[in-house]
C-alpha cells in the first residue's frame, strides 16, 4: 500500500500544483487551490501548447503506425525465413541498442543536414520507425506463431503477403498493442533529438514547450504543471485503453 502511494503522490502533487500559484508550489503545498483558471489562461496565453499537442500526437500517431508495421514484418521475416547473414544482421541490431544516444547525436545531425531535413519531421520519424528493440520483440513474439497455421495456410495458396497481414497480424494483435504503447510514449516523450532537429517555434512538440515554460528566469511553476498535465494525458489514456492487450502481449500470448 504504501508503495502503491509514492507512485501514485507524483501524478497526486501534479494535479494539485496546476490548481495553486508558482509560490504555493514553492513553498511545498499539497492541498487543492483556486489558481485553475489562472494557470490554464497563463499557460495557453504564453504558448501555443494546443499546436504543439497536435503536432505531438501527428508525430507520435505516425511514428507507431509505420514502426509497427516495418519492425513486425522485420521480426516476422527473422523468424519465419531464418539464414545465416539474417542472424548476422540481428546481432548487428542488438549491437546497436549498446551505443548511447549521446554518441549518435553528432553523425545524425550531420547526416539529415546533408539530406536538407533538419527543421522537417522527416529528421524525428526516420530514425523512430526502426526501433531495434521492437524488432526483437517481434522476433521473440513471432515464435509462438503457430507453425501449422503457417503451412495450412501456404498449401491453401495464399502468398506471404497475405499470411502476414491476414493471419500473423490479427493473431499477434495483443503483441502489437504491447509495442504500440512503447512507441508511442517512446515517440510522445521524445526530447533531445526533436530539441536538435526542429528549429522552428511551429513546429515544437509538447516536450520542448513545456520545457520552455519552466525555462524563464521566473519560472511559473503553476503554468508549467498545466502543460505536464496536458502531456501526461495521452500516455495514461493509450496505457490504461491497452492495459489487457499490453500484458498478454508481454507474455507472449497469441489470440
Amino acid at each position: 500500500m504504501t508503495l502503491s502511494l509514492l507512485c501514485v503522490f507524483p501524478f497526486y502533487w501534479m494535479i494539485v500544483g496546476m490548481t495553486n500559484s508558482s509560490a504555493d508550489i514553492t513553498m511545498g503545498k499539497l492541498t487543492f487551490g483556486n489558481k485553475l483558471a489562472e494557470n490554464v489562461t497563463n499557460a495557453f496565453n504564453y504558448s501555443n501548447l494546443w499546436r504543439a499537442f497536435g503536432n505531438s500526437l501527428l508525430l507520435a500517431v505516425i511514428v507507431t503506425g509505420i514502426g509497427l508495421l516495418i519492425c513486425s514484418i522485420a521480426g516476422y521475416a527473422f523468424v519465419v525465413f531464418p539464414s545465416r547473414g539474417k542472424e548476422i544482421l540481428f546481432l548487428a541490431l542488438i549491437a546497436s541498442m549498446m551505443v548511447p544516444f549521446a554518441a549518435k547525436i553528432i553523425p545524425m545531425f550531420r547526416m539529415f543536414s546533408k539530406m536538407g531535413l533538419l527543421n522537417n519531421y522527416l529528421a524525428i520519424i526516420l530514425p523512430a520507425i526502426g526501433s531495434p528493440f521492437l524488432i526483437f520483440f517481434f522476433k521473440q513474439n513471432a515464435y509462438s506463431f503457430p507453425k501449422d497455421t503457417l503451412e495450412a495456410a501456404r498449401m491453401d495458396g495464399l502468398n506471404e503477403y497475405q499470411i502476414f497481414f491476414k493471419i500473423f497480424m490479427p493473431m499477434m494483435k495483443s503483441t502489437y498493442a504491447a509495442a504500440g504503447i512503447f512507441m508511442f510514449m517512446a515517440s510522445w516523450n521524445n526530447y533531445m533529438w526533436p530539441l536538435i532537429a526542429l528549429q522552428s517555434d511551429t513546429k515544437f512538440t509538447l516536450p520542448l514547450v513545456v520545457a520552455n515554460l519552466a525555462s524563464g528566469f521566473t519560472p511559473d511553476y503553476g503554468m508549467t504543471m498545466v502543460g505536464i498535465v496536458l502531456s501526461t494525458l495521452p500516455t495514461i489514456i493509450v496505457f490504461f485503453t491497452l492495459q489487457k492487450s499490453f500484458v498478454e502481449g508481454m507474455t507472449g500470448s497469441v489470440k
